[in-house]
């Protein structure tokens, strides 16, 4: 057994039964303030009440339209922002009571988007990488700098003593994929990490993150909007509107049937390759509504077509889709309770 994995074996408490993240009802609302007196005046509702649990070795896509609140939430899971409700628990310990935030976010690491903002400037790619291992003291910071760079595929004797603007996109990513690595975390959340890359170096980086994950037993957390990327990657799929989530389930459940119907919109808006499918009316008209005052009841009535009395009093809660177990969606067209069914919606639009 590898170094790597006694350490890992030694720090699984909860067993493989155990979520390593359980995520219950966080909540995060920012104020709007004005004014010569700076005085709050409005609301943003940015994450309400969202819940999911991350299963070990895992890879959960997060996907929902810009301004749906899936980085926010990551935000949350790291503690880069501070929760207004809600629970985080990690591996079997709540956050605040069990472990402190300071010993969760030794297993919890983080790759944004923006390759180059990520990075301090004045710092070699050597020293961004061995930052963090040696202010928590640990043996050989700049060797086990020189050892990841290898396994994200730089050359240490080419780049180590590089800055990052001698590098390339896909080069920096790299490094912050080896940086988030120096730490030896059990969840890696990874915030539009491929976005800004072109397609071929995106597919050499998605290739990196499987292997890194199969070496190091690692579970992700990926946010995207590319459907297409998440399908390649993910185990498990969560969508995301306007602060809620709206359908969780297996990816090939919901790539193959999708419940909501916001999430049907979503991905009836993927390119297709065949030239003959040609998408002759948008699949999903209008804006999101204002977060500052969101909808009642389900979020999504006031775009779909399917809506009825129920959908704006009541909110919907996530219940069983199909024969999957873990396909859930909130939508009170999957509801016997709610007197309507999807199906007869269907019929009469």
């Amino acid at each position: 057994m590898s170094e790597t994995d006694t350490l890992r074996d030694n720090r699984d408490r909860g067993g493989p039964a155990q979520p390593l993240v359980l995520a219950q009802n966080l909540t995060k609302h920012f104020p709007i303030r004005s004014g010569l007196l700076n005085r709050q005046t409005a609301t943003v509702h940015a994450v309400d009440g969202v819940s999911f649990a991350v299963h070990k070795g895992e890879t959960l896509g997060i996907v929902g339209e810009s301004g749906c609140g899936k980085s926010t939430t990551a935000r949350l899971l790291i503690g880069l922002i501070e929760l207004d409700d809600g629970t985080i628990v990690f591996d079997g310990d709540a956050l605040g009571s069990a472990i402190s935030l300071r010993d969760m976010r030794k297993s919890v690491q983080m790759v944004f988007q923006d390759s180059y903002a990520s990075l301090n400037p004045r710092l070699t790619i050597e020293e961004t990488i061995a930052f963090g291992p040696k202010v928590q003291g640990l043996a050989d910071p700049l060797g086990r700098a020189r050892d990841l760079l290898g396994k994200v595929g730089l050359d240490p004797n080419r780049f180590a003593h590089r800055y990052p603007h001698e590098l390339s996109g896909g080069q920096r990513q790299r490094v912050n994929i080896a940086r988030a690595l120096a730490m030896s975390p059990r969840l890696v959340i990874l915030d539009e990490a491929v976005s800004a890359l072109d397609k071929s170096v995106e597919a050499q980086v998605l290739n990196l993150l499987c292997d890194l994950k199969d070496e190091f037993g690692l579970t992700y957390v990926f946010i995207s909007h590319d459907l297409n990327v998440v399908r390649f990657i993910s185990d498990r799929v969560l969508v995301m509107y306007l602060g809620e989530v709206v359908e969780v389930g297996p990816v090939e459940a919901i790539y193959g049937k999708q419940a909501h119907p916001y999430t049907a919109s979503l991905f009836s808006a993927m390119p297709s390759m065949d030239p003959d499918n040609r998408t002759m009316e948008p699949p999903l008209s209008g804006d999101p509504p204002n977060p500052v005052n969101p909808p009642s009841g389900c979020r999504f009535h006031t775009r779909c077509r399917f809506a009825e009395d129920v959908c704006s009093g009541a909110k919907p809660a996530l219940a069983t889709f199909g024969n999957h177990p873990d396909h859930l969606a909130a939508c009170h067209m999957h509801d016997p309770a709610s007197g309507h069914s999807l199906a007869g919606a269907e019929a009469s639009a």
